[in-house]
C-alpha cells in the first residue's frame, strides 16, 4: 500500500478493493504505517478505489474513531454512494472525485462576485469559482439556488461538481440560454422589452418572504462597510451614514445580491436568474446599491468599464439603470429619484470601502476614486435622512 508523509499530513492510497478478502490486511498495514509517522493528520486517498464492502466500511470506521481529523478524499461516484448509503458521509470527512474539463475557448456568458460562467456546449454552462479552495462556497450556493428554486425564483439548479484546472466548478444544464448582456447588445432597440421581463423577475424576488436562517441577512454585512469607511469621512457624515444603515428596517424579502444582465438568461421564452451564491433576505435598497454599482458606479470615472465587464456602452447601461427603476417604481419622478439617491449612496460608500480595503488609494488611479466616492458620499449623505425603500 502506498503512502507519503509531507507537512504533518500522512496520506494513504487505498487500492482497488477493500472486502473481505483483503480489509484485515489493509487494516493491518494502515495501522503499521500510521505507527511509522504518529504524527499530524491522516488522509485515505480513494482514487484508485472501485468497490468498499461491509468488511471494507468496518475498518474505515475504525479507523475514523481512532483518528478524530481523519479526511476520506478522490472517492469515485459509485464508491461515495455506498458511503452516502451507510451514513458515513454524515459521521466522516469524504470527499468526491471530480472530474477535470476544460474551458479553453468557450464563451464567457456570466459574471459574478465568486466567478465567471462559461458555455460549455450548447446544453449547459459552468461557473468556476475564483476561490480555488472554494468548496464550501459552491456547496453552499446549490443549497441557496434550491431553496430559491423551491420558493418560486425561476433559477437554474446545478447537477454537477467539476475540477477546471486548480479550480472548482458547478455544472447547469441551460438549453440555448443566452445572457440579457448578449441580448442588449446585439438588440438594443428592443430594451424595453428587455427591462420589463428583468424587472417583472426583480420584484418577483423581492415579493418573497422566507424565515429560512440559512439565507443570510445582509445588513451586518452592510453595516460592516459603513463601519469600515467611517474613519475616512468627517467625524459627523461618518456617524450619520452608520446610522442611517442601521435604521433600515430588518426584512425577510429575498434579493439577489448581485442582479444585473450578465447574471439574467434567457432559455427557450424563460428566463433565469443564475449565480445565487449572493442570495440573501433584506430591504430592496441593498439591491439597488449593488445594481447601481453593475451598470454606473464602477464606470463614473472609467466609462470603458462598464463595457469591458457587461459588453454594454456606459450610455446603454444608464438607460437600462434608469428604466428598471421607472418600471420597478413607477412614473412618479420624485419617488425614481429618491430611490436613485438612496441607491448611489449605497453603492458609492461600498466603493469606497472597497477602495481603503484593498489599498487601492495607493496608486494614482486609486487616489482619483477615492476621493470622488469620498466626495460623492459626503454629498449624499448630508441630503438622505432614512435610506428604506
Amino acid at each position: 500500500m502506498k503512502s507519503d508523509y509531507k507537512n504533518e499530513i500522512l496520506t494513504i492510497y487505498l487500492g482497488e478493493r477493500v472486502d473481505t478478502s483483503n480489509a484485515e490486511s489493509v487494516e493491518t498495514e494502515i495501522n503499521e504505517i500510521r505507527a511509522k509517522f504518529p504524527d499530524g493528520s491522516i488522509v485515505v486517498d480513494c482514487d484508485a478505489t472501485e468497490y468498499v464492502s461491509s468488511a471494507g466500511l468496518r475498518v474505515i470506521l475504525r479507523l475514523g474513531k481512532k483518528e478524530p481529523t481523519l479526511k476520506i478524499i478522490n472517492v469515485k461516484p459509485d464508491v461515495y454512494e455506498i458511503f452516502d448509503m451507510t451514513g458515513f458521509t454524515e459521521i466522516l470527512s469524504i470527499a468526491k472525485a471530480y472530474k477535470n474539463i476544460s474551458i479553453d475557448g468557450c464563451e464567457v456568458i456570466g459574471q459574478g462576485a465568486c466567478g465567471k460562467v462559461y458555455r460549455l456546449t450548447q446544453d449547459t454552462i459552468v461557473k468556476v469559482y475564483s476561490n480555488n479552495s472554494s468548496m464550501e462556497d459552491i456547496l453552499r450556493e446549490r443549497s441557496l439556488a434550491k431553496k430559491a428554486f423551491v420558493m418560486g425564483v425561476p433559477t437554474a439548479i446545478s447537477y454537477d461538481i467539476v475540477k477546471v484546472g486548480e479550480y472548482y466548478g458547478t455544472v447547469f444544464e441551460l438549453l440555448n440560454a443566452k445572457s440579457f448582456a448578449k441580448e442588449l447588445a446585439t438588440n438594443p432597440d428592443n430594451m424595453d422589452y428587455y427591462v420589463k421581463l428583468y424587472t417583472d423577475i426583480l420584484k418577483k424576488t423581492h415579493s418573497i418572504e422566507t424565515d429560512d436562517t440559512e439565507i443570510p441577512n445582509v445588513k451586518p454585512d452592510i453595516l460592516f462597510r459603513a463601519e469600515g469607511v467611517r474613519s475616512h469621512l468627517p467625524k459627523e457624515t461618518g456617524d450619520k451614514l452608520v446610522k442611517l444603515v442601521e435604521n433600515i428596517p430588518d426584512s425577510k424579502h429575498l434579493i439577489h445580491g448581485d442582479y444585473h444582465i450578465k447574471n439574467v438568461m434567457f432559455q427557450d421564452g424563460d428566463v433565469l436568474i443564475i449565480d445565487m451564491d449572493t442570495l440573501g433576505v433584506g430591504n430592496p435598497v441593498f439591491e439597488f446599491g449593488s445594481m447601481f454599482n453593475s451598470y454606473l458606479g464602477h464606470s463614473e470615472i472609467d466609462h470603458s468599464a462598464v463595457e469591458r465587464f457587461l459588453g454594454i456602452t456606459y450610455d446603454v447601461a444608464e438607460k437600462f439603470w434608469h428604466k428598471t427603476l421607472v418600471e420597478y417604481f413607477g412614473a412618479d419622478d420624485e419617488k425614481v429619484k429618491e430611490a436613485e439617491k438612496k441607491a448611489r449612496l449605497l453603492g458609492y460608500f461600498r466603493l469606497l470601502y472597497r477602495n481603503v480595503h484593498r489599498n487601492l488609494n495607493n496608486t494614482e488611479q486609486g487616489a482619483k476614486e477615492y476621493e470622488a466616492y469620498r466626495n460623492k458620499v459626503i454629498e449624499l449623505v448630508a441630503e438622505i435622512d432614512d435610506l428604506a425603500l
